[in-house]
């Protein structure tokens, strides 16, 4: 996207989290759902479709691009974020990079539109930071395939329109091979999506289990080719992991925003706590590895646009970057004190919100093992 362009489009999304997302932060935690009004004008930002192309719709952000946006979502809570990140993130890209030109005619325009939403359905009670040992199966009956199996927490599920479903076409295989990538209407008679989880935290974010049982799949929704599915799964969450970085990177910038203010103007011993080095040195620290982590995200991005390297940096950037949040997020609440852990302070919402982006998208440890195996590789 021309530049100037894009600065218009970053400064209305800008604009529009500090105006219209800020100030129903409390109301979203709550009532765990994300306003119907609040959706209809991400939609009509074209949220919905940001990393879509645009001959569907779509804004075509480069990763560069797509960082930036999401250092400007995530100053809010990641409830709005999620409500569209599945469309234009691992669901959605798998359908832009392997789907058919039937597949993507038929999806993308109403995802990019924000009238359709897409899940990710990988994840199963077994199979979490090792997908490879997922044990849901598609087989085909030499007319369709048919599906069954679980998934667990999956992001959008009550939400969703289409499920882009990770199974075994190969009833023996093991491991990373013999799972290919289905593309399954919620609609489809045998899917059931069952009430959304209680969470710690993200209220406004919805994940459910979803039940696959004797799903009739017909053979053009294969995405892809036949038993490549673990590939495309993880070429999704590649690029998934280096949002997630950039996500906890605006989050951090508001928690270290809100701890700034209110050690200008919270007083203690006559003086705002602010004045006191113990403060000064937990706003230091914060500030420190904040522009550590956007700095290791813009440089990551540039790399995975230039096709250098999309592996290592994504693992490198959501590791230190999820991690980063936790130690900004615990500060702020002890600049806060007592305060910090009152239900309705932005950091006390912040602080739990947090917790999760050490485990999804692949845990910190799942990160290590990638990092450490790219090197040695190189090696």
């Amino acid at each position: 996207m021309d530049a100037d362009d894009f600065g218009q489009v970053l400064a209305a999304v800008r604009e529009f989290v500090r105006r219209e997302v800020v100030p129903r932060e409390t109301e979203i935690d709550e009532s765990d759902e994300i306003p119907a009004s609040v959706r209809e004008k991400a939609a009509g930002l074209g949220l919905f479709g940001w990393a879509l192309p645009e001959e569907f719709g779509g804004l075509g952000l480069r990763m560069a691009e797509d960082v930036r946006l999401a250092i400007e979502l995530g100053y809010t809570t990641p409830a709005f974020r999620s409500l569209f990140g599945t469309n234009n993130g691992i669901a959605g890209q798998a359908i832009v990079n392997y789907g058919t030109p039937a597949q993507k005619a038929s999806w993308l325009p109403r995802l990019a539109a924000g009238e359709a939403i897409a899940s990710f359905a990988l994840t199963e009670a077994e199979a979490g930071s090792d997908p490879s040992g997922l044990v849901s199966k598609a087989i085909s009956d030499g007319e369709r395939y048919v599906l069954n199996g679980t998934k667990r927490f999956i992001t959008n599920a009550p939400l969703a329109d289409v499920f882009v479903v990770f199974a075994r076409t190969e009833p023996d295989s093991a491991g990373g091979k013999g799972i290919s990538c289905l593309l399954v209407p919620s609609g489809s008679p045998g899917v059931t999506v069952g009430p959304h989880d209680a969470k710690m935290g993200q209220g406004g974010a919805w994940t459910s289990e979803v039940v696959f049982d004797d799903v009739a799949v017909p053979f053009n929704a294969l995405i892809g080719v036949e038993n490549d599915g673990f590939r495309i799964a993880m070429a999704s969450l590649s690029r998934g992991r280096l949002h997630i970085a950039a996500i906890c990177v605006g989050m951090a910038e508001r928690a270290l925003a809100e701890a700034v203010s209110y050690a200008r103007t919270t007083r203690q011993g006559g003086r705002p706590i602010g004045e006191y080095q113990l403060v000064q040195a937990l706003l230091a620290e914060s500030h420190a590895e904040l522009a550590a982590g956007r700095a290791m995200v813009l440089a990551a991005a540039d790399a995975y646009d230039s096709g250098e390297d999309r592996k290592l940096g994504p693992s490198s950037a959501k590791l230190f970057c999820t991690e980063m949040l936790g130690r900004v997020a615990d500060r702020a609440v002890q600049v806060h004190g007592g305060m910090g852990y009152m239900r309705g302070v932005a950091v006390e919402r912040i602080y739990r919100d947090a917790r999760l982006f050490r485990i999804y998208e692949g845990t910190s440890e799942i990160q290590k093992l990638v990092i450490a195996r790219e090197l040695l590789k190189e090696s």
